[in-house]
């Protein structure tokens, strides 16, 4: 099933809301409901929820290309890259949208990224965003990326708005503080928006302020529907 997830939800709040409406249809108490691909809560977008057998398809769909919308300020940063902390003025001119493409041209291909410290990767089995909150730098190291395209659809100082396209665990966070480091300005990620993963777009999905209340094997798309392989293949 496709939600469009809207900014405030987690990822496991969209399965905790499909997973009730199913019970409440007449699913099993013990139904499996899981996602593929976190979307943090400050992010909107393409929530791709995995029922029953279908469960076993997070790692493959996970590895689907990614595209995502981005608003970063060029002005601002902050401890966790994105308005989840408090941001800071960086005292900076106006950069020429020639330096601002250089830059980003950089940042395609295979990188590598120091995943942000405010994050839900698990470090020592620990989630990253643990250590953070308790002012503490968590024991986390670059590591490759794939970045396939960035397109500028906007810019108007500070604020730049770009279409990105990248494989699994790029953190578009993560490119905005060092896009902005790279510039010698700020990189504040003020939000994100996750339109596709892999042949799943978030024109598809259903906004997840209008799931129904109720739902049955109806409401669900068969996994070849949404490009993956059925959860009995090898």
């Amino acid at each position: 099933m496709l939600v469009d997830k809207s900014v405030g939800p987690t990822s496991m709040d969209v399965c905790g809301r499909v997973r009730s409406a199913l019970r409440k249809g007449g699913g099993p108490k013990g139904i499996k409901v899981g996602h593929a691909g976190t979307l943090d809560p400050l992010a909107s977008g393409l929530v791709i929820v995995l029922v029953g057998k279908a469960t076993r398809l997070s790692e493959p769909a996970m590895r689907g290309a990614k595209e995502y919308l981005a608003e970063i300020d060029l002005a601002h940063e902050s401890d966790s890259h994105d308005l989840e902390t408090e941001p800071r003025a960086v005292a900076v001119l106006p950069i020429p949208e020639s330096a601002l493409r250089d830059a980003l041209a950089g940042f395609v291909g295979v990188i590598e990224q120091l995943p942000p410290g405010h994050s839900a990767m698990r470090v020592g089995g620990m989630r990253a965003y643990h250590f953070a909150r308790r002012g503490e730098k968590p024991p986390i190291q670059p590591r490759p990326v794939r970045i396939d395209a960035i397109d500028v659809l906007g810019y108007r100082w500070p604020v730049v708005n770009l279409r990105i396209e990248c494989g699994k665990g790029a953190y578009i966070r993560s490119l905005a503080r060092d896009l902005g480091a790279r510039l010698g300005a700020g990189g504040l990620l003020r939000s994100l928006r996750r339109t596709r993963v892999g042949a799943c777009h978030v024109n598809h999905a259903v906004s997840f302020d209008d799931l129904p209340r109720e739902m049955n094997a109806q409401h669900l798309a068969p996994a070849a529907v949404l490009g993956l392989p059925e959860a009995g293949a090898s």
